[in-house]
């Protein structure tokens, strides 16, 4: 008998290896499978816990809890200078009783901050937060008519900002005083008329805590934050993110694997959902004293000197990050860092290749979600390519589905039955997200239109409501997802979202221009669609090259100018009046295959100049930097 099972024993020891390599094969991606959602699971039943917890536990009192048991421990890294995480949390109790006595503000409240990456937006944040204020995040790029919009939209009666904004704000002051708006300057910069200075009473205020009954009545579908995002309206819209968003958003660090020990560079715009709930809020989320080293705004001849001299390990990146970092000059010392994971979206294949081969095993975290979206992917794997991974589990609680969609007619395709259509697998489908208690779809404050717009009803039964994420995916036959393409009137240029009848909206007001078709187009070599437009003139007019510069600059983030201008005699239009623009994005800016004259925005130079068959040439070359 012994030796019977000696011989069954190592039949079995000599077959599990084989097995195991067969399995291996045909499941190579078992155990991240399991690592994932096993990660997922754990968070899912925190954040159960959390709704349920009363008085309801929130992201700032996870702050104060990382505050109390490691006052010491840095917080902050910025510019040379380090804030412990007592520092931010006592200069936060500041900034938080000032405004209480300055401004009134109590619990509901909605403050607008217009600041540029720097940690007063942070404490700031804070600060309000534990009085139980409502925080809308502005762009600090915008100005004129998209700023009074971002003010009037979320409901805000106070405005935040510091020394290097406050002449934007300064600019629409008169209609701001109409409108009851008051505006605080956080530093001891002389104030512009009209605001009012703020610095004295924060640095004469208490920084004894505020009490946790300011916040009382706070709750995990309270509105957290107000984060602004792209539409089909030209002007920015309000998301509406509550406190189980921010909860939600937050988790993502610990997903991609990300520990307390580790220290995240962030510098990517904190008005943005990267930088601040999967960056910020994400660091603050991983507990036990997290250091976060920020950044004003990326610079790529420096991205890896910060990185070794910080310690750095985490990073994030949007798709344009990491091709400057593969367009900067080879160095002997490019892969003597500590960088092992990168959290972010929009990595084309090539540039995801060259950065791996060039700076390390890093491990490429590529996500893709929108502000106000209830679905979202992660890559969690090594594919590269890939935004995300289709398992069970996801879709058990997320219940999402690709559906056929008419690119001419910007529509869903619909069956006899008025239903929508399910993509098959491997083709390209539009992602809608089945709208639930678990996964509900809240919209946009003050604009119940384009709230509305984002509905879709009777995606794949009568009286079903899914959310329209408006972006074209493909899941192939290895259930790896693959971001495909932007329907709708938004396009994605340098990590921003640009409005295209917004930018037709500032054109028009050119003198010269009677009608505007707004688009974006590829250029090779680069992440998303650059600007461009197709103008009609009016009667009689020639087109103004340099009123028009002056126009965009004046009136646009350098983001959103359209590089690229056709004059057509008239615009094509569909049936129902829309501007098409698919025949216009494929022809794009060659001036060998386009008729119509061309112009290009010169920067060096700036005013709009003929665009010539060399001034195209040297684009593609890269000669001539977009």
């Amino acid at each position: 008998l012994g030796a019977d099972m000696f011989l069954w024993f190592t039949l079995l020891a000599g077959l599990a290896v084989p097995l195991a390599a067969l399995f291996s094969k045909l499941f190579p991606h078992f155990l991240d499978d399991c690592v994932y959602i096993l990660r997922s699971v754990g968070f899912g039943i925190r954040l159960t816990k959390y709704k349920r917890t009363r008085p309801f536990y929130s992201i700032v009192d996870r702050f104060l809890d990382a505050s109390a048991k490691h006052p010491g421990k840095p917080f902050l890294l910025f510019e040379g200078r380090e804030y412990s995480y007592g520092d931010v949390d006592r200069q936060s109790n500041k900034v938080g009783r000032a405004l209480q006595a300055a401004a009134g503000l109590q619990e509901g409240a909605t403050v607008a901050l217009f600041l540029a990456n720097e940690p007063s937006l942070v404490w700031t944040w804070l600060g309000l937060a534990k009085l139980g204020c409502t925080v809308a995040l502005l762009n600090f790029n915008i100005r004129s008519k998209s700023l009074l919009h971002c003010f009037s939209c979320c409901g805000a009666k106070v405005i935040i900002t510091s020394a290097e904004l406050q002449d934007a704000v300064a600019e629409v002051m008169p209609t701001l005083q109409e409108q009851g708006i008051t505006v605080y300057l956080l530093s001891d910069a002389r104030p512009a008329p009209g605001i009012k200075p703020l610095a004295g009473a924060i640095s004469q205020a208490s920084d004894e805590p505020l009490s946790r009954d300011l916040r009382a009545n706070i709750h995990i579908r309270s509105t957290a934050l107000y984060i602004y995002t792209s539409g089909t309206t030209g002007l920015p819209k309000a998301a509406v993110v509550t406190h189980e968003r921010v909860w939600a958003a937050s988790f993502i660090q610990g997903v991609c694997g990300v520990t307390s020990d580790d220290i995240f560079y962030i510098n990517l715009p904190l008005y943005h959902s990267a930088g601040f709930l999967i960056g910020m809020s994400g660091a603050i989320e991983r507990g036990a004293g997290m250091t976060v080293f920020l950044r004003r705004k990326f610079s790529a001849s420096q991205f890896w000197d910060d990185c070794r001299k910080y310690n750095v390990t985490v990073m994030q990146y949007i798709g344009e990050t990491l091709r400057y970092l593969c367009n900067t000059p080879k160095r002997d010392n490019e892969k003597n860092h500590r960088v092992r994971i990168a959290i972010g979206n929009g990595v084309r294949t090539d540039v995801w290749s060259d950065f791996l081969s060039r700076f390390g095993d890093i491990k490429v975290r590529e996500l893709y979600a929108a502000t106000e979206g209830n679905i979202g992917f992660i890559n969690y794997t090594s594919k590269v390519g890939a935004v995300g991974r289709v398992n069970a589990v996801h879709r058990m609680f997320f219940p999402y589905t690709l559906i056929k969609f008419d690119i001419e007619k910007e529509e869903p395709v619909r069956n006899s039955e008025g239903l929508c259509v399910e993509a098959a697998r491997g083709e390209t489908g539009l992602l809608v997200g089945k709208v639930t208690k678990r996964s509900p779809f809240v919209g946009y404050a003050g604009n119940r239109q384009q709230t509305e717009k984002k509905r879709l009803h009777d995606v794949l039964k009568k009286g079903d409501l899914y959310f329209n994420t408006g972006d074209l995916l493909r899941i192939d036959h290895q259930n790896f997802v693959y971001f495909q393409d932007r329907v709708g009137d938004t396009f994605r240029w340098k990590g921003e979202n640009v409005a295209t009848s917004e930018v037709a909206d500032i054109l028009t007001m050119a003198r010269c221009v009677l009608e505007a078709n707004v688009y974006g187009v590829k250029v090779e070599g680069h992440e998303g669609r650059i600007g461009m437009a197709a103008l009609v003139l009016k009667e009689g007019q020639d087109f103004d090259c340099l009123a028009t510069y002056k126009q965009v600059v004046n009136y646009l983030p350098s983001y959103a100018r359209p590089r690229f201008i056709r004059i057509q005699p008239c615009l094509e239009m569909t049936g129902t009046f829309k501007m098409k623009k698919v025949r216009l994005v494929e022809e794009g800016f060659n001036p060998a295959l386009v008729k119509d004259p061309l112009y290009f925005l010169d920067s060096e130079k700036k005013t709009y100049v003929p665009l010539t068959r060399e001034i195209h040439g040297a684009i593609l070359s890269r000669e001539i930097k977009l």
